[in-house]
């Protein structure tokens, strides 16, 4: 019986089609390349491994035992749940910890200096510079989320001697050392308080829905800027909006609830917020996509040879 991978990552090179073809081959796989999910349909029907965030390869592969998303969440293929009752689900964690770190603090630093608000003033050809600005130094820094995005990015935020680290997570735990001070997620109301720039990377789970919520948002700080990069649904947008537009907070938001953002949302207008379109984590950084092949080939590697695979995900967890 023929063992058949099928890949649905669109972006990815000549060269690494051919590494993993030629990884594919090694272990007796015949692999087959689509540009998108609906195009391999036929294809998933004998699929026993498919590399690409497939909800239709979960629904409709009988036979699959793999599943290895190009990204790190897995909300939607987790919630669609698979036909097969032996399969697996792996994601890319570890693959966008530099490009969402860099996005971060990019948006960081615009909203710190006001640039939106000066890219208005040139767009109007006036000439203005007496915008009062604030700095990472002496910030306190909270991450939501200490994984590779909150390592990575703490990693880099460092640079700009910030006044306090802090991690939160959902064990408490300091990984690599990196952060001041880490706390469960329980304790998340003590550290709210405290909070200059809160970055949230967290997955979308049943556990961290609106994790921020109005009450939660009402500990922050006045002035206080929140950066979310990891779900929409870890804030409640609606509260979130309303302190935005009381002015008392600013955001830099990459998701939301709801997308695309509907052309009639009044979030597009709210303002102390910078909105940019769930671009800081996808594949346009040829490093990330490079990351994604070499995590994928080390599992298929794994995978093929019998031992654990290095990012399965916890049903329990989510992520």
């Amino acid at each position: 019986m023929s063992r058949n991978l099928v890949v649905t990552v669109s972006a990815l090179s000549d060269a690494q089609r051919g590494q993993i073809l030629d990884a594919a081959r090694k272990s007796g796989f015949s692999v087959s390349f689509f540009k998108n999910e609906e195009e391999a349909l036929p294809a998933f029907r004998d699929a026993e491994v498919v590399f690409g965030h497939s909800v239709l390869a979960a629904r409709t592969a009988p036979d699959l035992l793999w599943l290895c998303t190009p990204f790190a969440g897995v909300d939607q293929i987790r919630e669609a749940g698979f036909l097969s009752p032996d399969a697996v689900l792996t994601n890319s964690s570890g693959a966008y910890g530099v490009t969402i770190a860099e996005h971060t603090v990019m948006v960081t630093l615009e909203m710190l200096r006001r640039q939106p608000e000066y890219d208005e003033i040139v767009r109007q050809r006036r000439w203005q510079r007496d915008l009062p600005v604030r700095s990472i130094l002496g910030s306190r820094v909270t991450f939501l989320g200490t994984g590779d995005i909150g390592r990575e990015t703490a990693v880099r935020f460092r640079a700009f001697a910030p006044g306090a680290v802090t991690g939160v997570s959902r064990g408490g735990k300091n990984p690599g050392g990196l952060f001041d001070e880490t706390f469960p997620r329980e304790q998340l109301d003590d550290v709210l308080p405290r909070t200059d720039i809160l970055v949230i990377s967290l997955p979308g789970t049943k556990e961290t829905f609106h994790m921020l919520d109005a009450r939660r948002l009402s500990l922050l700080p006045d002035g206080a800027l929140v950066v979310n990069v990891g779900r929409g649904s870890v804030v409640d947008q609606s509260a979130l909006a309303r302190e935005l537009r009381a002015g008392r907070l600013s955001a830099a938001l990459d998701v939301f609830e709801e997308e695309p953002i509907p052309p009639e949302d009044p979030m597009w207008d709210c303002p102390n917020l910078l909105i940019t379109t769930h671009v800081a984590g996808n594949m346009t950084l040829p490093y990330t996509r490079r990351r994604i092949v070499e995590l994928f080939l080390e599992d298929f590697d794994n995978y093929c040879h019998g031992r654990p695979l290095l990012r399965q995900v916890d049903p329990e967890k989510g992520y």
